[in-house]
């Protein structure tokens, strides 16, 4: 069987990179737990992709990879009901609150520049069933004078809802003091529409389209359309997509419920709002058309199904070249603290071999797993697993939900406030 037309749900996909490992001395990274939740789901899962790989039982194995990357699916959430806090436990233990944890988080970062790197859908949005109203919050001027992060913080402590302008002005507040970049699988323009933070980079279409200001005078006057693109390995595959985004379109119309994204890079059917009954038949539906382009790879997310371009390229390569790309631009705008002296940021080389640098990437999908794996190949970074249910991961901590997130952002600006305050005394 072609290797485009295999599907690996999001269980199946960490696992493959999980793998047992400790930070080594002098190192930043935090170790990596051995994988052991979920196990009859994701061994359920691993005979569902070796049915798909294999050609056998086609219909049934791609719907139980369905089921799996549902995880408020009523079979699933009956299944979890029966060990679910003690598992959980288990995982938290593995996986701990980044806010519980929040001064271990930072204690990482001394004498280190913070870079941050956020995912979008599930991360600084809550997940939706209409992928076109994923908005983080209510439209504000990109002249609007940030709020204050303490009194946000203190009216986000209920987690109850994300009140407007909170979530924007809480990443408006952190890219004010850490380098920051927007990583999604969505399309890049489509990302700045819900973001509309000027000074921010962008890593679109799972990182194949990315860009950013020119510089942070630049940035407070033009949104980024206006500034060159930095790097889209994929762009040949441009042609192709759209091709590919038509074939879907029509193929899945009679689907009720089917929904095709065109992400410029990659394209999206997601089948959150189809009948169940009506898996079986989409999932073969989507694999007879990419089978028609053997240069695109099939792979599936939070029920989602992805067609992207075989090439090797993801958002852990998006976060090696944005590490590069964002010390380059920031060595010579961006100075920080160390002891009582200022310092500039490692050189015009970037951030990608400077020691003196700690990524932290927050991330809730399987795609963020590759990001995750290169924090942990590189020795130093934090990774942030957004996520109310226990799954493989090789994130070091965990949130629960995007109201989680913001309050953790909202506190690491509100640290490094006090913290050059200190230093200044």
């Amino acid at each position: 069987m072609a290797k485009a037309s295999v599907v690996v749900p999001e269980q199946v996909g960490a696992a493959a990179a999980a793998q047992v490992g400790c930070p080594c001395p002098g190192t930043t990274l935090f170790p990596y737990p051995p994988p052991r939740a979920g196990i009859a789901v994701r061994r359920k899962c691993l005979q569902a992709a070796q049915q798909l790989e294999l050609g056998a039982g086609l219909r049934g194995g791609w719907v139980e990879s369905m089921r799996a990357s549902s995880p408020t699916h009523a079979k699933a959430a009956a299944a979890l009901a029966a060990g679910v806090d003690e598992e959980h436990a288990a995982w938290m233990a593995r996986h701990p609150s980044a806010l519980g944890e929040f001064e271990k988080v930072v204690a990482a970062s001394k004498g280190k520049q913070i870079v941050m790197f956020l995912d979008y859908d599930g991360t600084l949005s809550p997940i939706v069933d209409d992928p076109d109203a994923a908005f983080m919050s209510e439209t504000v001027s990109l002249s609007s004078p940030p709020l204050s992060p303490t009194l946000l913080l203190h009216s986000s402590s209920s987690h109850t809802s994300l009140l407007p302008h909170q979530m924007r002005m809480a990443v408006r507040s952190v890219a004010k003091h850490f380098p920051t970049a927007i990583v999604s699988g969505r399309c890049r323009d489509k990302v700045f529409e819900f973001v509309k933070l000027a000074e921010l980079y962008y890593a679109g279409s799972h990182g194949m389209d990315i860009k950013g200001p020119a510089s942070r005078h630049a940035a407070a006057k033009s949104p980024p359309h206006n500034k060159g693109v930095l790097f889209q390995p994929a762009s040949e595959f441009l042609p192709m997509i759209e091709q590919v985004h038509q074939r879907l379109e029509q193929a899945t119309s009679s689907i009720p419920g089917a929904k095709v994204e065109n992400n410029k890079f990659c394209v999206s059917v997601h089948f959150r709002c189809v009948d169940e009954k009506s898996w079986g038949a989409l999932a073969e539906t989507v694999r007879r058309v990419v089978r028609e382009f053997p240069r695109l790879r099939l792979s599936q997310g939070r029920m989602v199904f992805e067609v992207r371009p075989t090439i090797k390229w993801d958002k852990g390569k998006a976060l090696e070249f944005l590490l590069d790309s964002l010390g380059t631009y920031y060595s010579t705008t961006l100075p920080f603290l160390v002891g009582k002296k200022t310092h500039w940021l490692c050189s015009a080389a970037g951030f990608a071999d400077c020691r003196d640098v700690l990524p932290v990437y927050i991330g809730d999908d399987r795609t963020d797993e590759d990001a995750f794996k290169v924090l942990r190949r590189r020795g130093q970074g934090v990774g942030i697993l957004v996520s109310k249910h226990p799954k493989e991961t090789s994130a070091s901590f965990s949130l629960q939900e995007p109201a989680e997130v913001m309050e953790f952002l909202l506190r690491l600006v509100e640290w490094n406030r006090l913290s050059r305050t200190r230093l200044r005394l």
